[in-house]
């Protein structure tokens, strides 16, 4: 028994050693749900959209030292989580990072971070659309300065589809005793400052409530170019738009609209260009649907991708790279994505063709 269990734990090592020494490329194809985050047996999931944070790594843990820590998110619920997923990370005193590496692949998603100017706050904007099960990672570089360090890192995450906010914080003791991370209150909006401005965007808005903290603000389903909210406020700068959309505050705890929304006036922005697709990883499919396709290009951000006139499923745009589920169909179709910036024009490169399955068995016939 002794020996099979050393062996077992030699085996690991050597698995652990070939992760970490393959680098980003092989923990890129690892993104799995975070610890902790899977539905216990003989528990159901939340129903609708979930996700989940969880935190895990070397973290420095005397002065002037290094390290670094994974930060995860993962779909969870019932239903594909989508739109903007909003990430903070908050570190103590004495440690610091200069950002993270993001190593999910495939790229069908757009990331941005910042920083704050004492490194001790990194905010991300992650957006796509995961099905139940798919997660994803960034990687914390972070320094100790000439003091021991100590204290709690705060990791949360916010999206406006999501269901439950009790696996929404992830929290880490450094040299100290480990603590259950709180589940986050729900946020309250009361007043709205400022609620018409032009097309073009670029209005400052003020919002008013309680438990804004750690939220980002949305206009109708675009987010604002910047926001930073307090416990009771938050300031917005409006994204481009036409017409009255919802003003919504997203946070941890959850998601609330502010009273009245916005009305845009003149013009919107120039929209931007249109996407263009040069190819897809699979030119045919079953007549039931339930492919998956990738779809290749440029300027697909954020866009829905169809097949003929049916719209695909679990679709998820980055830049220049889209994963989608294809539809139910028949014949040869062109596979289209359509943004802001309009439709992409038809090409041979997107033509999909269905196969009937049950062709062959009434030939046998």
């Amino acid at each position: 028994m002794t020996t099979r269990l050393a062996g077992a734990w030699v085996a690991l090592l050597l698995v652990l050693t070939a992760l970490f020494a393959a680098g980003p490329a092989l923990a890129a194809t690892a993104a799995t749900p975070p610890a902790g985050s899977t539905v216990p047996v003989g528990t159901t999931a939340p129903t609708g959209p979930d996700i989940a944070v969880s935190q895990a790594g070397n973290y420095p843990t005397t002065p002037n030292s290094y390290g670094n820590f994974s930060v995860s998110w993962a779909s969870v619920g019932t239903a594909d989580v989508t739109g903007i997923t909003r990430l903070t990370v908050d570190l103590p005193p004495g440690l610091r990072t200069g950002g993270a590496l993001m190593y999910s692949t495939p790229y069908d998603y757009t990331f941005e971070q910042t920083v704050s100017p004492d490194g001790r706050r990194l905010e991300a904007t992650f957006r796509g659309t995961r099905v139940p099960g798919r997660g994803d990672f960034m990687k914390v570089q972070v320094s100790a300065g000439a003091e021991r360090p100590s204290g709690v890192i705060r990791a949360t995450v916010a999206n406006r589809g999501d269901v439950d906010p009790a696996d929404n914080v992830s929290t880490y003791t450094v040299n100290g005793p480990q603590q259950p991370a709180e589940v986050p209150y729900p946020p309250v909006v009361t007043g709205i400052g400022t609620a018409t401005g032009p097309g073009a965007g670029g209005t400052a808005v003020t919002l008013t409530g309680t438990g804004l903290d750690t939220g980002f603000v949305l206009f109708g389903t675009a987010g604002a170019t910047a926001s930073h909210c307090t416990a009771t406020q938050c300031t917005a700068i409006t994204p481009g738009g036409s017409g009255s959309v919802p003003v919504t505050v997203v946070t941890p705890g959850g998601a609330a609209d502010a009273p009245g929304g916005f009305a845009y006036t003149g013009p919107p922005p120039a929209p931007p260009a249109a996407p263009v697709v040069t190819g897809l990883n699979a030119r045919g499919g079953p007549a039931q649907g339930g492919s998956s396709v990738y779809v290749l290009g440029r300027n697909l951000a954020g866009g829905t991708i169809a097949f003929g006139d049916a719209p695909a499923a679990h679709v998820s745009c980055g830049d220049s790279f889209c994963s989608s589920t294809s539809p139910a169909g028949s014949g040869t179709v062109h596979v289209t994505v359509t943004t802001a910036g309009g439709t992409s024009a038809t090409v041979d490169a997107d033509r999909f063709t269905y196969t009937d399955a049950t062709a062959p068995a009434a030939r046998r016939r």
